[in-house]
């Protein structure tokens, strides 16, 4: 067998390996040799059926088996014996083939690149905190209130008013014709919540219990339907109950209910998710920054086979939003504009993904089993009733495994630049913790972009 490198340029690379028509002979007549050994055919005995029947009757299914298993190892010689680390699985294209001939067949392949060693002490980070004040708490207490709230009808019938709640059938046309969506049954809506379409609410304020009403109004033009945006629309609606919000009791039966021993208990328990809240945006922004700084400081080719797999992943998810959103978005940027920022973003995210592989194997960081574990069930528990397929699934497919191996390990690496980096804290308004860094002035705001910053990491 031999392999010659034909081409080298930037992490591309390709082999021409051939295998002599003589090895491909004799590859073939050893495989007979042991299929002789095992075959059974009428009128011979076990091991003595001649090697030329038996070439006539499987020699093509072992020629196959031949020359696959000749093409696998010429691949892999071509890559072990220069101690290549591929990208991606490399491309093999036989070119020449005949019985009787010699094998030729390309390989072609990417090369993981040299990834700069980061000086992780180097590293300049702020951790944006806030505190959740008794004013805050006072404020998701009331949500939780308003959100709890109970209607009941009024002891003596009336119209009804902003805030009630109205329960209603209806049943819309455009252009005298039914839409998808356009009707329902017993629909309980909050007169004033601004979920219907602007303007329907209004007219439902003043009717009564049994009262019949046409409702018309018009389609927003960015609404997310297209066949809709813009068209004047007419709801039959029918009245069916008017109901009154109930006082609101913040006590300690209304804690009961909720399943707390007190107010202070469920107090306590708002206050608890809302640090976990803003301890996820402190860790988000923290994130966000370091991945800046490292996207700014470090420059260096990276494969295209890996930035077009990470483009198509973000293509597909920007065109099925877009067709969930009604295109808007897609028809506010020219594909070609769009397809070269996310384009952008997607080498970005594998340089990014390179970088913390790098550190992270360079200080030996790694998911250990029972994380892995903590992991998959928690992807078996996003469906219900189909857990155990799901980690079935899991168990047989690696590569599947492997898609929750990396997040697991991604943020491992940023613990550990966390831990090493020069990282300032600075206490902060909620208001400006929530706000993204992208709306800030320019001299406030934390390194750009990354709005589309979390990479794939490949631990290798």
């Amino acid at each position: 067998m031999q392999v010659t490198e034909t081409s080298s340029q930037g992490l591309r690379r390709e082999y021409k390996i051939t295998v002599p028509a003589d090895e491909i002979a004799s590859r073939v007549n050893t495989r007979l040799q042991q299929v002789q050994q095992t075959i059974r055919m009428p009128g011979f005995r076990p091991g003595k059926a001649p090697l030329t029947l038996l070439r006539k009757q499987y020699g093509r299914s072992v020629m196959g088996e031949v020359l696959e298993q000749a093409v696998e190892e010429g691949a892999r010689a071509a890559v072990e014996d220069r101690q290549l680390r591929p990208a991606l699985q490399p491309k093999v294209e036989v070119t020449s083939f005949d019985e009787g001939k010699d094998l030729e067949f390309q390989v072609n392949l990417e090369v993981l690149p040299e990834v700069p060693e980061v000086d992780v002490g180097a590293i300049e980070l702020t951790r944006y905190v806030t505190e959740v004040d008794d004013a805050k708490i006072d404020e998701a207490l009331d949500r939780l209130a308003q959100a709890r709230r109970k209607f009941e009808a009024p002891a003596e019938p009336r119209p009804s008013q902003d805030g009630d709640q109205i329960v209603i059938d209806f049943d819309g046309r455009v252009d005298g014709e039914p839409f998808e969506g356009g009707t329902g049954k017993d629909f309980t809506l909050a007169l004033g919540s601004n979920s219907m379409v602007p303007g329907f609410e209004d007219q439902l304020v003043g009717v009564s219990p049994g009262e019949r009403k046409q409702v018309e109004v018009t389609f927003p033009e960015d609404f997310g339907v297209p066949t809709l945006a813009g068209k004047p629309v007419s709801f039959d609606v029918t009245v069916k109950e008017v109901k009154a919000p109930q006082p609101l009791a913040i006590d300690e039966a209304w804690a009961k209910d909720l399943g707390e021993e007190s107010v202070d208990a469920v107090r306590q328990r708002l206050r608890e998710r809302l640090e976990q809240e803003y301890g996820e945006f402190t860790r988000l922004r923290l994130k966000r920054q370091l991945l800046d700084q490292l996207a700014e400081r470090h420059d260096f080719p990276v494969p295209e086979g890996m930035v077009d797999a990470e483009f198509e992943a973000i293509w597909k998810q920007y065109q099925d939003e877009a067709g969930r959103e009604g295109a808007e978005g897609a028809a506010a940027e020219p594909e070609e504009e769009a397809r070269a920022e996310y384009r952008r973003i997607a080498e970005r995210r594998v340089r990014l993904g390179l970088l913390l592989s790098d550190i992270g194997n360079r200080n030996q960081v790694q998911v250990e089993g029972p994380e892995l574990q903590q992991a998959a069930m928690r992807e078996a528990m996003r469906f219900p009733g189909q857990e155990r397929k799901v980690l079935d699934f899991l168990r047989d497919n690696p590569a599947a495994l492997e898609q929750l191996r990396a997040p697991i390990f991604e943020e491992k690496v940023c613990d550990l630049i966390f831990g090493q980096a020069k990282v300032e804290e600075r206490k902060v308004p909620v208001e400006e913790l929530l706000r993204d860094p992208d709306d800030e002035p320019a001299e406030a705001a934390p390194p750009a972009a990354a709005a589309e910053a979390a990479p794939t990491s490949p631990e290798a």
